[in-house]
């Protein structure tokens, strides 16, 4: 079985996000979405709030499983029994960002593989911290954002 894990904040999930998922379903079994705790990110949401989000967002999906981890993402991956980490590449900084730990990662547990999948353009804008900054004065973030995801960001 093809096991991959998709790490991130996920706050608020984005269209980019989905995209990503979406793209990456058909090459595994099974894909956990894992909400990690970064503690140089301030967050917008509590972590119930971002899997249940995730979760509405993603209801119809069975290849998707929602969880919440601390740690080593590549440790985490190996927990669960990951042999793939997917990561999403919106612009060449995200690049050599993503190349840098990729390579450690590969250092640390070199059986878990880094699958980049690049954004479509029109998503390589959208990120969390701009939909939180939005948020936080109030604009709207419908086009960003999927839809099922909406009434969590309204709370």
């Amino acid at each position: 079985m093809k096991i991959a894990l998709f790490p991130g904040s996920f706050d608020p999930i984005t269209k980019a996000h989905v995209d990503i998922l979406k793209r990456s379903l058909p090459l595994f079994d099974k894909i956990y979405v894992g909400i990690g705790t970064n503690s140089t990110k301030q967050s917008l949401m509590s972590i119930t709030q971002r899997l249940d989000m995730i979760k509405a967002v993603f209801k119809e999906e069975p290849k998707l499983e929602m969880i919440a981890y601390e740690g080593l993402t590549v440790n985490f991956c190996k927990e669960i029994g990951a042999s793939h980490m997917i990561r999403g590449i919106r612009t060449v900084s995200d690049f050599e960002y993503e190349k840098a730990i990729a390579q450690m990662n590969h250092a640390l547990i070199p059986e878990i593989e880094s699958i980049f999948i690049v954004s479509k353009p029109g998503y390589s804008s959208i990120s969390s911290t701009i939909v939180r900054d939005i948020l936080r004065y109030g604009g709207d973030v419908s086009q960003f954002v999927p839809s099922a995801a909406l009434p969590f960001l309204k709370a």
